[in-house]
């Protein structure tokens, strides 16, 4: 009687063995996570695919893009003149994403960098009626036109910080991202025809203005679905 009690006993303790490790595997977390998002912000729409390296770090490549163009963003005063801003910015980018507390994947510090294959800013004035150079009146095709371009293409790093869960507990979740490339300094030119031609001149002043314009700041809010 005694030795089937000891076997007993024994039973029910290796299978609540058995049965407190399945619970411990089903409570512990899901490594190696893959989710896409899709991405919105100051540097455009675009998509990323994540992939969890551990607990503490996630990896995440995508690609984004900017189609801009305001018409007479900055009226000229003494030339009837039209206007039109155009940004062209278009990136692959390679991030990773640092979660530094535990219990707290809310918190995320992400760096990397990407490849912008354009970073262009073009500025073109076209004179629409007559201009009055003194006592003569010039027009339209006499006084030219003017065109102002930076370019920033080439490698930018990133530094950010992320908030909100990076993989979704369910199926689809939304997180953000506040952070900042640093672009290459600027390529600029400066071309004028007609009367405006004397301004092309002016172009190392202008790469001089434009030189400290290399911040490209990102406030991105990522529409996130679990893979």
């Amino acid at each position: 009687m005694k030795k089937t009690f000891l076997v007993l006993l024994c039973a029910v303790a290796a299978i609540s063995s058995v049965k407190a490790q399945d619970m411990s595997k089903l409570q512990s977390p899901v490594l190696h996570q893959e989710s896409f998002q899709v991405t919105a912000g100051t540097q455009g729409i675009g998509g990323e695919f994540i992939y969890e390296l551990s607990q503490k770090v996630a990896i995440r490549s995508g690609l984004s893009f900017i189609p801009l163009s305001m018409n007479n963003a900055f009226p000229i005063s003494g030339l009837n003149s039209d206007n039109k801003l155009t940004a062209n910015f278009s990136n692959i980018h390679f991030l990773a994403d640092f979660t530094p507390f535990k219990g707290a994947s809310f918190l995320r510090l992400v760096g990397g960098a990407a490849y912008f294959m354009q970073a262009k800013g073009d500025f073109a004035v076209q004179p629409t009626g007559n201009y009055n150079y003194g006592d003569i009146a010039l027009t339209p095709a006499e006084t030219g036109n003017l065109s102002l371009n930076a370019n920033w293409s080439g490698v930018a790093p990133y530094l950010g910080l992320g908030f909100a869960h990076l993989f979704p507990r369910h199926f689809f979740n939304v997180n953000l991202d506040l952070g900042s490339y640093y672009l290459p300094a600027p390529q600029t030119s400066v071309v004028g025809t007609g009367l405006l031609d004397g301004n092309s001149s002016q172009n190392a002043q202008f790469r001089k203005n434009m030189s400290g314009y290399r911040f490209l700041p990102v406030a991105q809010l990522n529409f996130n679905f679990k893979l």
